[in-house]
């Protein structure tokens, strides 16, 4: 089974939601005309569902984690974590300077326990 025998218009309704239209500067400098704004998928809590629900078959049946780089894989890594019952940790592109100093946060693994 693909993710679009699953929910065929998903690629639809996340291009709809999500490519705007207008004047963005890209990260490269570049000025654009079109612009992929994840954060609106992601933010909307039956597009994310949808979107996870899809990705849930294609995780490897040996799996123990489920990981998702800071700020937009974090949403994606929870909900997929709550389909799949895997436990999710969540990368940070550096570690914080305050706290616990982590570079990543997840909950004590059992094998180091």
């Amino acid at each position: 089974m693909t993710v679009h025998d699953h929910d065929p218009e998903l690629a639809r309704d996340v291009d709809r939601v999500c490519r705007l239209s207008g004047s963005f500067t890209l990260r490269s400098g570049r000025v654009d005309d079109e612009y992929f704004d994840k954060y609106l998928f992601e933010s909307d809590p039956a597009l994310l569902l949808r979107v996870a629900a899809g990705m849930a078959p294609l995780v490897p049946s040996d799996t123990e984690l489920l990981g998702g780089l800071e700020l937009g894989g974090v949403p994606v890594a929870t909900v997929l974590s709550s389909l799949t019952g895997l436990p999710a940790l969540f990368v940070r592109k550096e570690a914080k300077r305050y706290g616990t100093a982590r570079l990543a946060e997840v909950r004590p693994w059992p094998a180091a326990a």
